[in-house]
């Protein structure tokens, strides 16, 4: 499968925006979904994961209740949708795709997407 992350910009602290990941080339709905980031000089992180279906999410503790992730499998398109950032959130996000499990490791995903620049100004 072939990732496309996008939605990325400039925005102040408090702002809000939506990353998408669309995905191409295998049926999308099989994989469960992760989102990373990885700011200048710092290892990649975990921010959320989605199961294949939906029905079940999970965050990294310093974007819980101000990230939402979600997906839609007719569009074969995944969803970050973050409000209240901060300029801690600052990082080039990545979305991945992993068949087996909804990991929160990025050793668990075996695909990636190109990333996508998110900066947040004080």
């Amino acid at each position: 499968v072939q990732l496309q992350a996008s939605g990325g910009g400039l925005v102040q602290a408090g702002g809000s925006l939506r990353l998408s990941c669309a995905a191409s080339g295998r049926t999308f709905s099989i994989y469960s979904m992760g989102w990373f980031r990885q700011a200048p000089g710092k290892e990649r992180e975990f921010v959320a994961a989605i199961n294949w279906g939906g029905g079940r999410t999970n965050y990294a503790d310093s974007v819980k209740g101000r990230f939402a992730i979600s997906r839609d499998n007719a569009k074969d398109t995944m969803y970050l949708q973050m409000n209240s950032l901060k300029p801690e959130d600052t990082a080039r996000y990545y979305c991945a795709a992993d068949l087996v499990k909804m990991g929160v490791s990025s050793a668990d995903y075996d695909y990636w997407g190109q990333g996508t620049q998110v900066t947040v100004s004080s």
